[in-house]
């Protein structure tokens, strides 16, 4: 059956084109970096996109490699499917630190691949994965937790929003820290990386997975025990598949 064509299915991405990601890490102060960008290397390899790094970038060198990736993506020789974007770094609510110790806006990042400045991603996924703090919040964690599933709709307009076919995934909620061990990298990249690689299904299944997992983790700091989860936010109008 044409998924394409039956009312019963959601839309998927076409996802036969290039596939490009970009991942711009702050290592200076931050141990344990070396093993996450170790880990999505091998992600990016295992799905097949074409990775570009950069190591310890300033606050206006963050936006300076955003641009570079946004023309390399619109002068593509051949239709891109899907970016990907990784920032890793210190951080606040809505912020980035720099090597230099600047900070960088993350809207004035995650506008530079939107529908209007990225003609080649307009209407394809663009992923952007943040690993970073977001505040200084810490989670102890509660007796009873549960989740919540966010149903998004699709809908297939003649025209379309400047801010759709966008999926944030923040490695922790507004206002708290993000964990990194010295040696294992944060638990956050990690888990993602090994769902993304061994578990098959569209990409908020599998972010509900890692969710599910750093949920279950209990991460020592500070000699107490703390809980951490991912935050996601979707404008994605249809389902992405990247296996």
């Amino acid at each position: 059956m044409n998924t394409q064509e039956s009312g019963t299915h959601e839309e998927k991405y076409d996802m036969s084109g290039a596939r490009l990601a970009l991942t711009l890490c702050v290592t200076k102060a931050r141990e344990g970096s070396e093993v996450d960008l170790e880990a999505l290397e091998g992600m990016f390899q295992y799905l097949g996109f074409k990775s570009i790094m950069k190591r310890d970038p300033t606050a206006q060198q963050f936006q300076e490699e955003m641009k570079k990736f946004q023309q390399v993506i619109d002068g593509w020789e051949e239709p891109v499917s899907c970016a990907f974007v990784v920032l890793m770094a210190h951080g606040d609510e809505g912020l980035l630190e720099g090597e230099d110790g600047e900070m960088v806006r993350l809207d004035d990042l995650f506008q530079v691949l939107n529908n209007r400045n990225c003609q080649a991603l307009r209407a394809k996924p663009k992923v952007f994965i943040v690993q970073a703090c977001r505040g200084e919040h810490r989670d102890l964690g509660e007796t009873v937790g549960g989740d919540e599933v966010v149903m998004i709709a699709d809908d297939s307009p003649q025209t379309i929003p400047t801010y759709t076919d966008t999926l944030h995934v923040y490695s922790t909620v507004e206002g708290y820290i993000a964990y990194r061990h010295d040696e294992e990298g944060s638990c956050f990249i990690q888990t993602l990386v090994k769902v993304f690689k061994d578990r098959k299904g569209s990409i908020l299944e599998l972010l509900t997975e890692v969710t599910r997992r750093m949920a279950n983790k209990e991460l020592l700091q500070e000699g107490r025990m703390r809980k951490v989860n991912p935050e996601i936010a979707s404008t994605l109008r249809k389902r992405l598949y990247l296996q």
